[in-house]
């Protein structure tokens, strides 16, 4: 007699959620297992998609992660699919919020652990030590790429890297948008992962060689060269002179112990699915937990992608400020969609739909699970660097590139990046691409780091994080991301402005 086939299964987050997720497609009319108990499925249920647990009326609220991610917009029988067609979401404008503290969270053991980081002049710790060139204005942004491209045939060998690091903008933006390029640039050149850092400007160009300068304040003047264009007879030429002088200083650099305490890591997600708030977000939230435990600083954004938990959050901030910092960052960005004529509501995206997400409450609830549970003691706004040690939320929108660009400018020198559906896209600094699903990370290899998928294979969550914190810290010691080994280093500009 042959063996019947195991059951397929499925997860409830929370004892109080309406639905389960299928781990694995499910046809219609199968039994399915819900821990330790057996549910029939009435229609077929995609992969990492939501069924109901029972039935609800239109109007109810529908939870998931033990909150509302939104009401039934039409009746769900008991079995049922759960998604567009029959789940919409609840949020709105902008929201009068009252600071409710919750006690914090104990925060965990963490071994002592370090790892081998390029300590700088102003206390600063890089995890590469590399030559970056930067433009003031996309003028001269081939130019920048011009000097990195031969200045690395002669002297890459001698560095982690030398890069150019371009952008569009810096010329026809006005007022606060052109802040925004300034202080970006500004940002980026005082980052701990330079050795050295070399600005290519034009010469007419709005976002003056001057101006910027002085938005960095101070710096070390050996290890930083700038020069406009339309003063040189021969730029390449000349930007290749001012890399190797700043090579012949960083060669001397030499990577030294330090403790978890001086690193600053970039949380993030980016094309996310139905697993993205089981696994992997998760799991970089028990990171940013020891990250912040051991007094380094974990950096969480994407504001937009907050909305429906941004209540989560509040309830964690160390005091009044740090709240009404939370306040203003998200009715700000709220206001800033209906300022344009747009829903705040006006997410997931059509892959993180295909993937089983329905409403931004879900996508949010998922994602701001990378921050753990740690107290938030600092809110950055866009192109600022944090300064302090701690959970920090950083201004910027969800945009892939855009969010990790500022969370690389606010000081990450690694970043953790999510992913459901996969994206070969990497940045200034190592971008470990972190699985929700083992398919994904057995279909692209050649992108992803790290597979969360494991949480579910094993159970054992904290094990697969001790793990993640293995590669973590060798990635800041030197082993290169995928993203390096692909040669993915870009950065995105927030442009929110008129262009003259």
């Amino acid at each position: 007699m042959s063996e019947r086939p195991p059951q397929p299964s499925a997860l409830r987050v929370a004892e109080s959620d309406d639905v389960a997720i299928a781990l694995e497609a499910i046809a219609a009319g199968t039994t399915v297992r819900v821990g330790t108990s057996s549910r029939r499925v009435s229609e077929a249920i995609p992969k990492g998609h939501k069924f109901a647990l029972h039935a609800i009326a239109a109007g109810e609220p529908v939870h998931k992660f033990g909150f509302p991610i939104g009401r039934a917009s039409a009746d769900i029988a008991d079995g049922a699919w759960v998604h567009s067609h029959n789940l919409a979401t609840q949020l709105a404008g902008a929201t009068d919020y009252r600071f409710d503290p919750q006690i914090a969270a104990t925060p965990p053991q963490v071994a002592v652990r370090e790892f081998l980081g390029y300590r700088r002049g102003d206390g600063q710790v890089g995890t590469r030590n590399e030559i970056w060139i930067l433009c003031t204005v996309g003028c001269v942004a081939n130019t920048a790429r011009r000097i990195a491209e031969r200045a690395s045939a002669r002297f890459a060998e001698r560095v982690d890297g030398i890069h150019a690091i371009t952008h569009p903008f810096g010329c026809s933006q006005l007022g606060d948008d052109l802040a925004n390029t300034q202080n970006i640039l500004a940002s980026l050149a005082r980052h701990p992962n330079t050795g050295g850092v070399l600005i290519v400007g034009l010469g007419c160009e709005s976002l003056q060689m001057k101006r910027l300068l002085g938005t960095i304040g101070t710096f070390d003047s050996e290890r930083l060269r700038y020069f406009n264009a339309q003063q040189s007879v021969d730029e390449t030429e000349d930007g290749i002179a001012a890399v190797a002088e700043l090579v012949e200083i960083a060669a001397n650099d030499r990577r030294e112990p330090c403790p978890l305490s001086d690193l600053r890591i970039g949380l993030k997600c980016g094309g996310s699915d139905g697993f993205s708030g089981i696994t992997a977000n998760p799991l970089v939230g028990r990171i940013a937990d020891r990250i912040s435990a051991a007094g380094g600083t974990p950096i969480l954004t994407e504001i937009p992608e907050i909305f429906g938990a941004e209540h989560l959050l509040m309830a964690r901030a160390q005091d009044q400020a740090v709240f009404d910092g939370i306040v203003g960052v998200v009715n700000d960005f709220k206001r800033y969609f209906l300022d344009h004529g747009q829903p705040v509501s006006e997410n997931p995206s059509p892959g993180n739909v295909a993937g089983g997400i329905t409403t931004l409450e879900e996508k949010s609830l998922g994602a701001v699970q990378k921050g753990g549970h740690a107290q938030v003691t600092q809110v950055l706004r866009y192109g600022e660097r944090a300064l302090g040690h701690g959970l920090a939320l950083l201004e910027a929108p969800g945009n892939d590139a855009v969010s990790s660009t500022a969370l690389v400018a606010a000081g990450a020198t690694v970043l953790l990046f999510t992913t459901g559906r996969g994206t070969p896209l990497g940045f200034p600094v190592p971008t470990l691409k972190i699985a929700s699903n083992t398919a994904l990370a057995t279909a692209k290899p050649n992108w992803i780091d790290f597979d969360a998928g494991q949480v579910i294979a094993s159970g054992d969550i904290e094990a697969v994080a001790d793990d993640l914190l293995d590669l973590v810290v060798a990635t800041a010691s030197g082993r290169p991301a995928r993203n390096e080994i692909n040669g993915e280093r870009e950065i995105a500009i927030w442009k929110n402005g008129v262009t003259l």
